[in-house]
Parts: C-alpha cells; sequence; structure tokens
C-alpha cells in the first residue's frame, strides 16, 4: 500500500461484522469519524457515555444514532472501564479512545480483572502517509513506553512488525535510529541499535529485517546513506523507524503531521485487541484512518 486511502478501501470490501466500543463517544470528532465508517460501512459501534449529550452533539453534524449499526450505552461513572469492560467480554473487537483521557483508558486496559493485558509490552504504532515519500512509513513508539529497555525495544520491533505484516509488508525494514550511525558507548541508543541488529540476524527478532544504529537522514534517504557509504539493506528504504526514546518519537510524530502535512493512522499494539488511542488534537479523519488500521490487524489475525 502506497496510501491510507488505500487501507481504508482494503476495509471496505469485507462483510461489516467488527464491533468498535468507544469509550465516550460525545464529541464532536469522534462522532464525525463515526459518521464516516458507516457511510463507507466499516463497522458497527457500541457507543458508552452521556446518553443524552451523545444525541445533542450527534443532530449537530447530521449522525443519525438510530441506526442499526450503532448501540447505545449510557454510561457516566466508568466510560473507559466500560469500553473496555465490552471488549474482555467478547461484545466488541475493538476499544476506540473518544472523549476520555489517555490515562483513563489504559487504566481499564492494564485492570486485572477486565483489561486487556497480554503479558506483552504494549506500544504505540503510527502509519504515515508523507507527502515525499513512495511508501508508507511506520514511527514507534511516539506515546506509550518513555525510555524503553532493550528488552522492551524488541518487543515495541514485533509490535510494529505483526501491524505491518497485516497490511501487506512481508519483510518490514527496521532502522533502530540514534544520533550517529556508528556505535558509541555513551550513546544507549547506538549499542541498543546495534544488539537488536545482532538479535535479528540470529532469529531473536523474527519476520523482518533490522539495522542501527542509523541516523534518521540515512534511515530515509538513500542519498544520505550513499554518502555516508552505508550498505546497508535498511538504510534509505525503512518501512519501520524505531526510536530510542518518547521525546524522539513525540517529536517526529508531530513533525511529519505539522510541518510535512502527512496523513497519518495509529494504534496501540500489543494487547488483547487493538486499541485507537488518538489524541483529543487530532482530526476525525485520523480517526477514521486509525481505526481503518485497527480493522485491518484484526482481519490478518
Amino acid at each position: 500500500m502506497k496510501t491510507l486511502t488505500e487501507l481504508k478501501e482494503s476495509i471496505q470490501q469485507q462483510e461489516i461484522k467488527h464491533i468498535v466500543a468507544v469509550a465516550n463517544a460525545a464529541e464532536q470528532e469522534v462522532l464525525q469519524s463515526i459518521k464516516s465508517a458507516l457511510k463507507e460501512e466499516l463497522c458497527k459501534f457500541l457507543l458508552f457515555g452521556d446518553k443524552d449529550q451523545m444525541n445533542r452533539k450527534a443532530q449537530e453534524i447530521g449522525l443519525d444514532l438510530n441506526s442499526k449499526h450503532i448501540q447505545i450505552r449510557h454510561e457516566v461513572k466508568d466510560v473507559a472501564g466500560a469500553a473496555v469492560k465490552a471488549v474482555h467480554d467478547n461484545e466488541a473487537h475493538i476499544v476506540m479512545k473518544g472523549n476520555v483521557s489517555t490515562k483513563q483508558l489504559l487504566k481499564a486496559v492494564l485492570n486485572k480483572d477486565y483489561g486487556l493485558r497480554s503479558g506483552n509490552v504494549l506500544s504505540h504504532v503510527a502509519l504515515f502517509e508523507v507527502p515525499n515519500q513512495e511508501k508508507l512509513i511506520f514511527l514507534t513508539d511516539a506515546a506509550m513506553n518513555v525510555s524503553p529497555s532493550l528488552h522492551e525495544k524488541k518487543e515495541i520491533i514485533q509490535n510494529a512488525v505483526k501491524v505491518a505484516h497485516s497490511i501487506g509488508v512481508e519483510i518490514p525494514k527496521v532502522a533502530a535510529i540514534a544520533p550517529v550511525e556508528v556505535i558509541n558507548e555513551a550513546m544507549e541508543s547506538t549499542t541498543d541499535a546495534a544488539i537488536l541488529t545482532q538479535m535479528n540476524r540470529r532469529g531473536q527478532i523474527k519476520g523482518c529485517l533490522v539495522d542501527g544504529p542509523l541516523g534518521f537522514d540515512n534511515a530515509v534517504s538513500k542519498t544520505a546513506a550513499r554518502q555516508k557509504e552505508i550498505d546497508s539493506e535498511v538504510a534509505g528504504d525503512t518501512d519501520i523507524i524505531l526510536v530510542p526514546t518518547i521525546e524522539v518519537g513525540n517529536a517526529l510524530y508531530k513533525s511529519f503531521v505539522y510541518f510535512a502535512n502527512s496523513k497519518v493512522a495509529a494504534i496501540i499494539s500489543g494487547a488483547k485487541a487493538p486499541i485507537v488511542l488518538t489524541s483529543r488534537a487530532d482530526s476525525a479523519e485520523s480517526k477514521l484512518l486509525s481505526l481503518s488500521l485497527a480493522l485491518k490487524t484484526l482481519k490478518n489475525n
């Protein structure tokens, strides 16, 4: 796939069978994305929140909440917990963040009684359509793991590789980026990248090609890689950018969106079900594309 529109269209070909539990759907951009998803016949919805507020906001955008593909559950006390529990109880297949904080939703996801723990590290996987690039590019982790350990980086890679496989990238190329493309013992990002590369070569990280340390420039630019005489199957042809810390990932994520006018879809991977965890500042289009990515991972698992 070269565009996120292709991703969305690949979902439209499916029979409508998956249900998305939305934690507090009483928010205009969320409801707009739900309206678009229903129009394009992507999925069904189970909406949690204040029923009166949802109805008022839905009327403002012309969304009919009486659709046969929508169920409403009036919930004001623990809306995040109710949405997560619905997935835990197999009433729905995906959790989508509505007008709740990320902290509230993740607290519910990690709940020991009704949460969606799988025993794996949870990580944020973003898929970008960057205007000047020839293919879609993944970025991980920009929102969950603050300063991941080597073990956590390994699992973050595997989470992203799983999502990449779901959209048809058979052997994704993973660039473990760092400030420099040589090993510097004073920079943990470079030593971790080198170890991850070796782990991949020895079969400890599967289903992909890993190389690092690579600078961001030579990870995404063949010209930059040639100038620095880097001989690598990954350099200049990266599918997945693995960042060393959340600060790097968050800055890159927002730079792609605000400087490069990129489109983005993002989910949390590693739980028992996909989690659509977009920012309240994200557009309805971004929420719809993120929902499409979550549905795509379900289709292929």
